[in-house]
């Protein structure tokens, strides 16, 4: 459904971002401010009369992250907020029908923790360090924090919980770095989706979704200088949708590629340019996105 492809652009970092399974020295904050553009095409149900969906999205993110120590393993703690600013069109049995929405999209609350090969090192400390095989896991929890409209079929925000459990690799070479990801969304229902039945009546109905499996992998260089570059591919599979113990023809099937450029401002300020575009969906739903973000860190040491 819509609702999914409109919480998956707004919280990109969630499925397709490089580094996050990178050592970093304990007790280190992280401000980051973003924005990025979405434009695309969307699809529907085949039980919903719409056809012909195009959207444009703009969005911001605010984060907080800080880096632990777990028990002598390395991690961090996310806290997303994103905003959005959606408009779009589609045709409602024939008929063109506008959608312009705006507001807060649902919260990511995050926990890392690397297993094997990075363990918590102090700043001092993290001077010598030199990665080789590290191996992580996170879970995400991300609650129904976003603006909902239970009489729209389009919304920024989904009415439900989503949970993601994720393990990842990454692998050092000199100035090359290789990670991959695995991961799934565990959704709970939505009690109050939208189907629309006529031009000026629709009903609610239970929507259910099947886990989403996402698998990513980046391909990063390390220019020096806090400099580095990034290919990034993303691949998705499931969520097919139930409304009503209706089961619909929705499963997702899709690829993304994309790139990353992150460099210093100085010690305390970074920049990162990022995009990426859908190559592949089974869905019909194609989108391209890019953004840029601001990154600002203290703590011990600096």
């Amino acid at each position: 459904m819509a609702t999914l492809v409109i919480m998956s652009s707004s919280v990109r970092a969630a499925d397709i971002e490089p580094r996050s399974y990178s050592n970093i020295p304990v007790g280190v904050n992280f401000l980051i401010a973003g924005y990025s553009y979405t434009q695309g095409n969307v699809s529907f149900a085949p039980s919903v009369p719409i056809e012909n969906g195009k959207m444009e999205i703009h969005s911001s993110v605010f984060a907080y992250v800080r880096s632990l120590d777990l028990w002598g393993k390395s991690g961090k703690v996310d806290i997303i907020i994103p905003q959005a600013w959606m408009s779009g069109k589609a045709d409602f049995l024939g008929q063109p029908r506008p959608r312009q929405t705006s507001g807060f999209t649902d919260p990511l609350f995050r926990l890392y923790v690397n297993l094997f090969g990075a363990p918590a090192l102090s700043m001092k400390e993290f001077a010598s360090y030199q990665q080789d095989t590290i191996i992580g896991a996170s879970l995400a929890v991300i609650p129904p924090g976003g603006r909902y409209e239970s009489q729209k079929i389009v919304n920024i925000g989904t009415h439900r919980w989503a949970i993601k459990p994720e393990i990842g690799i990454s692998k050092a070479w000199g100035a090359w770095t290789a990670e991959f990801a695995a991961g799934v969304f565990v959704f709970t229902d939505n009690d109050a989706q939208f189907v629309p039945v006529s031009p000026k009546q629709g009903v609610n109905v239970q929507l259910q979704q099947s886990p989403l499996y996402n698998f990513q992998g980046h391909l990063i260089y390390s220019f020096g200088h806090g400099m580095w570059g990034a290919i990034d591919a993303n691949y998705y599979t499931g969520a097919r949708t139930t409304l009503n113990d209706k089961v619909t023809d929705t499963l997702q099937q899709n690829w993304r590629v994309g790139g990353t450029l992150s460099f210093s401002v100085n010690r305390q300020n970074s920049i990162k340019i990022f995009g990426n575009t859908v190559v592949h969906a089974r869905t019909g739903s194609f989108f391209d996105t890019i953004g840029i973000a601001w990154q600002y860190r203290w703590g011990e040491g600096f």
